[in-house]
């Protein structure tokens, strides 16, 4: 009799996750409340503010942490940005993790009461966006935070620590490449070419090739550094795939 409570209990927890997970339209607030509706809406008050409408309820944005509906599902980020202002990212990854991009509603309305976000492309994941697993806190994508999430997963880990080693060979190259295009500067000032002879200024033929070479060197590192640095965050999509399978 025990066995069969569990396995009933069991069956109605997956139905009810299924159902949040955006067979209905629902917020999901602070509280672990769930607040079931027909029509969801995003939309600014008088004041300008945002303003969640589910059905005739009027919901303040601070009260809730995700809500679904016919746009996708969305999570609050208030708690991550400086200002604490409610704002919004939209799920673009399910599964045992989750990942978010941050959205931007328009203020004008799309038709009648009905506001949405503005046109994006898909970005590569990268750490402006937010995780989370199931229905807790969001956290920003970052190598300490996914590492401590995906604990369990070694080969999700090891693709980690690629995305941490290329992100330092690009960090190392930005500082090279800094450093390369201040030897340049430094060069070409101290080889000007004016010279003081007396009052009068006159020209002196130098060769600038060398303050050039560093310019270049420079720009290349720079360019390398940024190369290296996109390619590696490829290595995070990554992880968070194989950990979801």
């Amino acid at each position: 009799m025990k066995k069969l409570l569990i396995l009933v209990m069991a069956c109605y927890g997956l139905n009810a996750r299924s159902q949040e997970n955006g067979s209905r339209n629902f917020l999901y607030l602070n509280s672990d409340s769930i607040v079931y509706a027909q029509k969801i809406r995003l939309r600014p008050d008088f004041s300008g503010s945002w303003t969640i409408r589910a059905d005739s309820r009027k919901v303040p944005t601070g009260q809730v942490k995700f809500f679904n509906n016919e746009d996708g599902f969305f999570a609050n980020t208030r708690k991550l940005n400086f200002l604490r202002q409610s704002s919004f990212a939209e799920r673009i990854i399910e599964g045992k993790i989750n990942l978010y991009q941050e959205v931007v509603y328009d203020d004008a309305p799309f038709e009648g009461d009905y506001y949405r976000f503005r046109d994006y492309r898909r970005q590569v994941v990268n750490t402006r966006m937010f995780f989370n697993k199931d229905f807790s806190d969001l956290k920003k994508v970052s190598y300490n935070n996914l590492n401590e999430a995906m604990a369990d997963n070694p080969k999700s880990l090891a693709l980690l620590k690629r995305y941490r080693s290329t992100k330092i060979t690009g960090i190392v190259m930005y500082v090279a490449a800094g450093a390369a295009i201040i030897a340049s500067g430094v060069t070409l000032m101290s080889g000007s070419g004016i010279k003081l002879d007396g009052k009068v200024p006159s020209l002196e033929n130098r060769s600038y090739t060398g303050s050039f070479v560093l310019l270049g060197l420079g720009a290349g590192l720079s360019l390398g550094g940024f190369l290296v640095g996109e390619s590696g965050k490829k290595n995070i999509e990554r992880a968070i795939d194989n950990y979801n399978r």
